[in-house]
């Protein structure tokens, strides 16, 4: 199938696009990567009249340090996450995740802002920006507001985005060195969407006990979650399989999977327990800079 007719409008500023939302709102749909939004128009699930590619604004391509956290603008390719320094340096759970991102082809094209818009649960960066509690900055010709993934994504492919806002920048708190961090993916295929996945950080201390973790889920709730009580349990614990038992418990009974064509309810939530023990552990090895050798229960 081919897209309805549209009318192409291709602002070179911000202000220019801002502009082009405040006057047509919902009858219009940004353009930036197009990875996921092309195959939309050409099934007809949306009917835009108007298309405003934002793809040759260079004010929002660009992965900035900050005070404590490391700024990335919504054009900013995957691939330019992918081979940033500065992200291997300071967000190290993100330069895991981004290779599960699609395939080179979609990495080459797709932009962290249409990533995050789109409000795919399965997708990669929503999970790692929810584990990391960043802050998406929305603009729009009134001004900027701050919101946290809680707040930004409502429910499967739907956002509190308004239609004359656009996402300016995405932010990710740096990780200390100390912290150990693993992100966890089961799909079909490699670059398909997760069937679940898991994102986490660790802090350990010299007794070899848990002082902090963060950890969030993807795939298996109509949102990426947060797992707040396997958080909250694992502080001052030592990693031993009976705590790993309890902690495979707490997840599956944490997420609310569908049963669809790539797997039952059942698969999903069993599969989100088996990822977070494996992401803790291999967190946990890393805060250590150690392997250690779990035996499976």
């Amino acid at each position: 199938m081919k897209p309805a007719a549209f009318n192409y409008l291709r602002p070179t500023d911000l202000e220019e696009a801002l502009g082009y939302l405040s006057e047509y709102g919902e009858d219009a749909k940004i353009l930036s990567g197009g990875q996921s939004l092309i195959p939309v128009l050409n099934m007809r699930l949306s009917t835009p009249n108007y298309l405003i590619d934002v793809s040759k604004i260079s004010d929002l391509n660009y992965i900035r340090q900050n005070d404590g956290y490391i700024a990335i603008g919504a054009l900013t390719k995957h691939i330019e996450i992918e081979e940033s320094t500065l992200i291997k340096e300071h967000i190290p759970l993100l330069a895991e995740a981004i290779r599960y991102v699609g395939h080179t082809q979609i990495r080459n094209r797709g932009t962290i802002g249409g990533s995050i818009a789109h409000g795919d649960p399965s997708a990669e960066l929503p999970c790692v920006l929810t584990a990391l509690r960043g802050e998406i900055v929305i603009t729009s010709l009134e001004g900027e507001v701050i919101l946290t993934p809680e707040e930004f994504f409502l429910t499967f492919l739907l956002t509190s985005l308004q239609a004359d806002q656009l996402i300016k920048e995405v932010r990710f708190p740096v990780i200390k060195k100390s912290s150990g961090t693993s992100f966890e993916e089961v799909s079909r295929r490699y670059g398909d969407f997760a069937i679940a996945e898991v994102a986490t950080v660790v802090d350990v201390n010299e007794e070899g006990k848990f002082t902090n973790a963060q950890i969030a889920v993807g795939g298996v709730n109509p949102v990426p979650t947060v797992l707040g009580e396997v958080e909250e349990f694992l502080i001052g614990k030592q990693p031993s399989n009976d705590v790993f038992e309890k902690v495979h418990e707490i997840t599956m009974e944490s997420v609310e999977p569908e049963s669809d064509l790539h797997g039952t309810a059942e698969y999903r939530r069993e599969l989100a327990g088996t990822l977070v023990v494996r992401a803790l552990k291999k967190a946990f090895n890393r805060a250590q800079k150690g392997e250690i050798e779990w035996i499976e229960f």
